[in-house]
């Protein structure tokens, strides 16, 4: 149970409590008609720690939100995490989802996960199953995980398992970019890349 629900259910128990409280805390009798000061209620709204925001993206928390639906982008990427990262861990997967996030967010790529998806360049596709044709995710179970993922990452989950990376490639090869691109993780068959911006 996250902390604040935890807090929200907790708080009116402790007020109540302490209203019912006969007596001053040096053991005293209160005397009739005083009252009690109470505490301020807490800031449930406060910014979270980056560990206590995570916390909460467990495969548990998954499989316990209702079943994942969206657009064209939240297509696109349930499709990218089934084909690039589907034999991942959990952590291994989402960190598949934040390279594709950054990208959208950087200005060296499309606007759009589905833009970054199909992006050309270079002689091919920037994600191989794309080139590839592959569209139908056969694996139920495994294309469900990667929609309830694709719908965490997309509603705002937090990006800290690759450190801003905008790329990654599996062990078994080393393509040139990896040389010149800071290396910012490593999870499972994937090693991620930043690359660094254009020079103004």
């Amino acid at each position: 149970m996250k902390l604040c629900v935890l807090a929200r259910r907790i708080a009116p128990l402790l007020v109540a409590g302490l209203l019912a409280l006969p007596a001053l805390a040096d053991g005293r009798s209160a005397p009739i008609g005083a009252e009690l000061v109470r505490l301020p209620a807490p800031d449930l709204a406060a910014a979270q720690s980056a560990r206590a925001q995570t916390e909460g993206l467990t495969m548990d928390w998954l499989l316990a939100q209702p079943a994942p639906t969206g657009d064209a982008d939240w297509q696109c990427l349930t499709e990218a995490l089934y084909f690039e990262s589907r034999g991942e861990s959990l952590q291994g997967q989402i960190a598949v989802a934040e390279v594709i996030l950054n990208r959208v967010d950087s200005a060296l790529y499309p606007r759009s996960v589905c833009g970054v998806v199909k992006q050309r360049g270079g002689g091919g596709c920037q994600f191989s199953y794309v080139c590839d044709g592959k569209k139908r995710m056969r694996e139920k179970a495994a294309a469900d995980l990667s929609g309830r993922i694709a719908r965490a990452m997309l509603d705002g989950a937090p990006r800290l398992l690759t450190d801003g990376a905008t790329h990654f490639h599996t062990r078994q090869v080393r393509p040139g970019w990896s040389r010149r691109f800071a290396h910012t993780a490593s999870i499972g068959a994937h090693l991620f890349y930043r690359q660094p911006l254009p020079r103004s």
